[in-house]
């Protein structure tokens, strides 16, 4: 495993994770307990489906503390590949 592939790196990009919350209170959960991990400093849903979440951070952010966070709430977190470079 690398850096990029275990971690959420500061900067515009962001991770993509899928989830399998699909009503707005319980991905209104997702997104307050995510925020209150130190370091994420927004987290996006997409509109589409399969329901996709962005996290952008202000320092790198391990993704088993978010898929952990996620998983707490009843839900699932499944990082998507990595961005292009």
């Amino acid at each position: 495993m690398s850096i990029l592939s275990e971690n959420v790196i500061p900067g515009n990009h962001g991770k993509v994770f899928g989830t399998n919350a699909k009503e707005a209170n319980d991905l209104g959960r997702i997104k307050e307990n995510l925020l209150k991990i130190e370091g994420v400093k927004n987290v996006i849903f997409s509109d589409d489906f399969p329901v996709e979440f962005t996290v952008r951070t202000t320092k790198m952010v391990e993704i088993k503390e978010i898929e952990k966070m996620v998983k707490g709430l009843g839900f699932h977190a499944i990082p998507k590949g990595l961005f292009a470079l």
